[in-house]
């Protein structure tokens, strides 16, 4: 008899408060516990139908290939996408972070697979540890309150398809147990061990001295962070969204034209927040922009500053009745 525990509630939860409607799901699988975790309580829970995706990053060699193996193995009987990327070799190329390059990479293979199977969902398993090591991470870093926010719940990753984190809440201990319940093995990525990362020094030294010493519910208090954030900075991109639509005036070629005048009457975080959400519609690399970059950005607005270069070739100059962006 199966025992029923925390997390196939809270997931049971987490469907039922959304609009988790059929369409089809594609479930990230890694191996992993989490992913393994969320792919059992999703047929547990009679979600579907699913199509189960594992991309072999090829970056752990026989154990990466070992990990790819487990899920053919684990996953017979379902409907099954497998695929091999040589990530490094494409980091290389771009000059670009490996960790960066990888998510980007996965994340298109998955939209793809939804896209070729008809699926409404992508469904990854990031789980509350996750969640709570992200925030203290990138507060570590210096990040504003868009960081804060962490990993999203969900979000759009293409027109119909919606990337979903339904373990996001279940700490990593329930995640343990209720594999341990099943009786279901899992692997176990040994780069997660390795302490010459930041989030793995986060994860296995500054967040268990945090809890020992400091507070035991830190994790549960970083995740309720992460929300209040998420729940602020939506609220303050709908009021952006209208602001955007009052200052932006037509394109002069590659030019991007903004009415200085009103939007100095703005609030300065508000002004930062439309400079982040034009970076984000017109594809420009948002990874060294810093805070600083984001405040001289609104600061040109009240005539700070005549003209500034920022990361990624792009230009912002200001002009008597206009604020302009352009990038090489």
């Amino acid at each position: 008899m199966k025992v029923d525990v925390p997390l196939l509630d809270k997931v049971r939860h987490w469907l039922s408060t959304r609009d988790f409607l059929p369409g089809g799901t594609v479930v990230a699988v890694s191996g992993g516990p989490d992913s393994v975790a969320l792919l059992r309580a999703l047929l547990a829970l009679g979600v579907g139908p699913l199509v189960v995706a594992h991309l072999n990053h090829q970056l752990r060699g026989a154990e990466s290939d070992g990990d790819e193996q487990f899920v053919r193995d684990r996953c017979a009987g379902l409907t099954l996408r497998c695929e091999r990327l040589d990530v490094a070799a494409q980091a290389r190329v771009e000059g670009a972070n490996l960790e960066a390059v990888a998510r980007r990479l996965r994340y298109r293979w998955l939209v793809g697979i939804a896209q070729e199977t008809g699926s409404r969902w992508i469904a990854t398993g990031h789980n509350a540890g996750d969640q709570a090591e992200t925030v203290l991470h990138r507060l570590l870093r210096g990040s504003g309150l868009q960081g804060l926010r962490g990993i999203a719940p969900q979000r759009e990753a293409a027109p119909g398809i919606t990337i979903v984190r339904p373990l996001l809440e279940v700490p990593r201990s329930e995640v343990i147990a209720y594999l341990e319940s099943e009786a279901q093995t899992y692997r176990q990525d040994s780069s997660n061990a390795d302490r010459r990362f930041m989030r793995n020094r986060i994860r296995h030294e500054l967040l268990p001295l945090l809890e020992e010493h400091y507070n035991p519910a830190v994790a549960r208090i970083l995740c309720r962070l992460a929300t209040q954030a998420e729940e602020i900075c939506r609220e303050t991109e709908g009021r952006i969204a209208v602001l955007l639509a009052e200052v932006e005036r037509p394109r002069a070629g590659p030019l991007l034209i903004f009415d200085r005048e009103r939007l100095a009457c703005a609030a300065r975080h508000q002004v930062r927040g439309l400079f982040r959400h034009v970076w984000h519609r017109e594809g420009w690399p948002m990874g060294e922009m810093s805070f600083a970059h984001w405040d001289r950005l609104a600061g040109l607005t009240h005539g700070e500053d005549r003209g500034i270069d920022l990361p990624g070739g792009v230009r912002a100059t200001r002009q008597e009745r206009v604020v302009q962006l352009s990038r090489a």
